[in-house]
């Protein structure tokens, strides 16, 4: 069973940057494509990034050219690099697997970004 453990959120000021860190028990590698999703509240959870295990990216719109998702194989750890962050991005992130698997969902971790 893959347990996922997300970290690395907090308080950060409009224009800020933070990154992400998610961990996993077994291999990514052998999951595959992973993907960072977010819920704001009162929203639906939305995914924002993807990364094959060759290393292809995707983006939302909303994040495109301020989040950078990348991996290592190695740690068996995706990472969410997050700059120019707006209020709008504040939420609980989460990765899973792309497509998401039900039970691979962690805890998250909650980025708040406010003055």
């Amino acid at each position: 069973q893959v347990q996922l453990v997300e970290s690395g959120g907090g308080l950060v000021q409009p224009g800020g940057s933070l990154r992400l860190s998610c961990a996993a028990s077994g291999s990514i590698f052998s999951i595959g494509a992973m993907g960072w999703y977010r819920q704001a509240p009162g929203k639906q959870r939305e995914l924002v990034a993807t990364i094959t295990s060759g290393g292809s990216t995707k983006y939302a719109d909303s994040v495109k050219g301020r989040f950078t998702i990348s991996r290592d194989n190695t740690k068996n750890t995706v990472y969410l690099q997050m700059n120019s962050l707006k209020p709008e991005d504040t939420a609980v992130y989460y990765c899973n697997r792309n497509p998401r698997r039900e039970d691979y969902w962690g805890k998250g971790t909650l980025v708040t970004v406010s003055s």
